[in-house]
């Protein structure tokens, strides 16, 4: 179930965030009760799907996993869990999550998170399978944080009302640019049997994901700084050199240390870098709060 990747799901507000900074009108009419009983309400339906999905990906994966040297013990190649049980607990959580968001929420927030399951389908199962074709597997995988957005936006946001098309390119673009830092990793770290574990890996090359992670970065800051100076946020252009730099550690990270961007998580695991994004957060807090909308 990939407990360790549950914090992605947090990556939903984004969404709810953005839209109370530009929506700031509908935060002074919000109950707090209602707000946090709602905020918690979509994190776990948003975690259903996405552990659904792990699912999906467990099993369907299992051939090319056994080509992993730590991924090739997990559970289900092992022998220790056994298929049917575990697509059962699967389709459990999905039915069930996509039940409730449709019962609590609205048509637009049910959309969104029906979104975030096919988005996992189209990656994982065949015949479309995202995943083995080169850069379109990190295109799709990282198109599920815009989805994350969406699911935090119209946990508070009324229908009509949608998020900026920049901030939307500009949040996948950073999960691009972690994705594409992923398989460089795999592709240094694993060497003449990464494409036995990922297929795309056979097509890639060293300088072709060099490239993506810069052209990834290049489209994230076009996006950002299109958002700022539409919105007319000077706080927020002042920041974003520390974001620069965010990006800048990340990528030195990457080329540096094999293993480090297998799991993006397992940046946060170093003192330094965590504290920095930390730091980075609180640029944004405060940023958010001296900026004005439009002055």
């Amino acid at each position: 179930m990939r407990l360790e990747r549950w914090p992605r799901s947090m990556a939903i507000f984004v969404g709810t965030s953005a839209f109370f900074f530009l929506h700031r009108d509908f935060l002074s009419s919000a109950l707090p009760f209602q707000m946090i009983l709602r905020i918690f309400s979509s994190f776990l339906l948003t975690w259903g799907i996405s552990t659904a999905n792990y699912i999906v990906n467990e099993v369907v994966d299992a051939p090319y996993d056994a080509h992993h040297p730590t991924k090739q013990n997990r559970p289900l190649l092992t022998g220790k869990i056994r298929k049917a049980p575990f697509i059962i607990m699967g389709v459990t959580l999905a039915v069930l999550s996509l039940a409730l968001a449709y019962l609590c929420f609205s048509l637009a927030f049910f959309f969104s998170l029906t979104c975030l399951l096919f988005a996992g389908f189209i990656y994982n199962i065949r015949p479309i399978r995202t995943k083995d074709i080169p850069f379109l597997d990190s295109i799709s995988e990282s198109a599920n944080n815009p989805i994350r957005f969406f699911i935090g936006w119209f946990a508070f946001a009324p229908q009509a009302i949608l998020p900026p098309l920049s901030l939307l390119i500009c949040w996948w673009a950073f999960g691009n640019f972690l994705l594409v830092a992923k398989r460089l990793s795999e592709f240094r770290f694993l060497k003449e049997k990464a494409g036995d574990y990922r297929t795309s890996l056979k097509k890639y090359s060293h300088s072709s994901l060099i490239t993506g992670m810069l052209v990834s970065a290049l489209v994230f800051f076009a996006a950002y700084y299109h958002f700022a100076v539409n919105y007319k946020l000077q706080y927020f252009l002042y920041i974003s050199v520390f974001v620069v730099l965010f990006f800048a550690l990340i990528f030195k990270k990457t080329i540096m240390e094999k293993e480090i961007m297998e799991e993006p998580e397992k940046l946060l695991k170093h003192a330094n870098f965590a504290a920095y994004t930390i730091f980075l957060l609180f640029l944004f807090f405060i940023a958010s709060i001296l900026d004005k909308i439009g002055q």
